[in-house]
């Protein structure tokens, strides 16, 4: 599907100590929990880790908010505005850590525009274009899930769905739930068919919390095992990078 695309990579080349985890999904899909868990236990292994999350950049945090606020976004300008997010983000923040051979984990990236901006519309080409400066993943994870489950979760952790998230502004359907199922089907659809594409480690998300991880875990030894003990920056067990006191779960 790459091909269909650019002969061009999709994603800048690592060349440095440093490791870039990833883990991608449709919202209720489990991944942040999974990717939290992860980061502990590398930690926990002595590893200087860093954590990274979608639509975090102080740079347009405050035009994002606003513009939710009063759902005044286009497609385009919802692409535009994430896209300026994510380039802050990578230059000021992760390309920095990754250099220094850090590893950091990132709760979503450049597949989460792949995925909902073609979603609302946005041209597959163009969206991918837009990402190319991004650094290549070291490991990329998709966490899979049905639909059901991943609106049971989120309308078990709060009382109703966001308006975007939902996928409101679309006119999809004028109930919100039913909106939330056409739109996060799309977006599982654009997951699905880009696996192969990116080259995601597929996680059946249905499984226990402890299964789960326990395969993350696995893929990260296996993949990276060697250049983690030789290239990767450590840090005190139990110390982040900015040296607060962090407690590992225990599975």
């Amino acid at each position: 599907m790459g091909t269909a695309f650019s002969d061009m990579p999709l994603f800048v080349p690592n060349r440095y100590r440093g490791k870039l985890i990833v883990v991608e999904g449709i919202d209720g899909s489990g991944k942040s929990t999974q990717l939290s868990l992860l980061s502990h236990w590398l930690r926990s292994q002595g590893y200087a880790v860093a954590f990274s999350e979608w639509n975090s950049s102080p740079l347009v945090r405050q035009t994002t908010r606003r513009g939710k606020k009063k759902e005044m976004f286009t497609p385009t300008t919802f692409s535009l505005l994430h896209a300026t997010d994510f380039a802050d983000r990578m230059e000021s923040y992760i390309l920095p850590l990754v250099k220094s051979g850090a590893i950091v984990c990132a709760d979503r990236y450049a597949c989460t525009a792949f995925a909902r901006d073609v979603a609302r519309g946005v041209s597959r080409r163009w969206v991918r274009n837009l990402y190319r400066f991004a650094l290549h993943p070291s490991l990329n994870f998709y966490f899979r899930t049905p639909l059901d489950v991943a609106l049971g979760r989120i309308l078990g952790g709060r009382d109703a769905l966001k308006y975007y998230e939902a996928g409101m502004d679309l006119g999809l359907a004028r109930d919100v739930e039913e909106s939330f199922r056409i739109f996060q089907g799309r977006i599982l659809d654009e997951y699905e068919a880009m696996i192969e594409e990116v080259g995601f480690h597929v996680i059946d998300a249905t499984l226990s919390i402890e299964e789960q991880q326990g395969i993350m875990r696995e893929i990260v030894v296996r993949e990276l095992g060697d250049s983690l003990r030789n290239g990767i920056l450590h840090q005190p067990a139990g110390r982040d990078l900015n040296g607060k006191t962090t407690t590992s779960p225990v599975l």
